[in-house]
């Protein structure tokens, strides 16, 4: 049963979505977080996501009071800014791309997370449908995230096909993995459980702030 709505984040609403990140994934992985730590990890998530704002979508499930209940980002990289894969592991993700087979766009997924109790099994299913049309839409994409590694035995068990490309490490109060996604690896879930997303999100994410920009390294 759907026990939320989907909605696109406005910049107004960053240090929500930060507070939210911030506190869900220590409620998942830690017992004992200081207030200063969950201040200062909530303005650094805050400020990454507004440094990357412009080329984003950021996706987020609320109930029906309008509490945050799942989140999801997915940005289109000007290969520029730098990515969290970069910051985090320190890989720079043009050595792991395979140039031989035409490529049009290099994506990144991040911040997700979830409230602890939720009872809606759809939200994560509809959260990553969102984050992994562009890749599956266009056909000729690529897609890095850091991947809690629980989550990453969750999204493989439903059929979501990965890459691990580098060591974990710790981030956020959990085992992080570095992984990377093409659209021979998400095609099968993601035609399988599109439905679960009204068009308007699928279609609009192929939006003009995506479009307009110049990318470098198309085949």
């Amino acid at each position: 049963m759907i026990q939320s709505y989907l909605e696109r984040l406005e910049l107004d609403q960053l240090t929500e979505l930060a507070k939210f990140v911030v506190e869900e994934n220590f409620s998942h992985h830690c017992e004992n977080v200081t207030t200063k730590e969950l201040i200062t990890d909530t303005q650094e998530v805050y400020d990454e996501e507004l440094n990357y704002f412009k080329n984003s979508e950021i996706f987020v499930a609320k109930d029906f009071s309008g509490n945050i209940q799942g989140s999801i980002r997915v940005i289109k990289w000007d290969y520029k800014a730098k990515l969290p894969l970069q910051k985090i592991f320190n890989i720079d993700p043009l050595t792991v791309l395979n140039y031989s087979e035409k490529l049009s766009s290099v994506w990144h997924i991040g911040r997700f997370a979830t409230k602890k109790d939720i009872k809606d099994r759809t939200l994560f299913r509809r959260l990553m449908v969102c984050a992994i049309a562009p890749i599956c839409e266009q056909k000729d994409g690529v897609a890095f995230a850091e991947c809690d590694s629980k989550l990453l035995r969750i999204m493989n068990l439903l059929g979501i096909k990965t890459e691990i490309i580098g060591n974990s490490v710790n981030y956020l109060g959990s085992e992080t993995i570095p992984i990377s996604m093409c659209y021979d690896g998400l095609k099968e879930f993601y035609h399988s459980n599109k439905y679960l997303v009204t068009s308007q999100h699928i279609d609009k994410i192929s939006s003009q702030i995506f479009d307009n920009a110049q990318y470098p390294y198309q085949a």
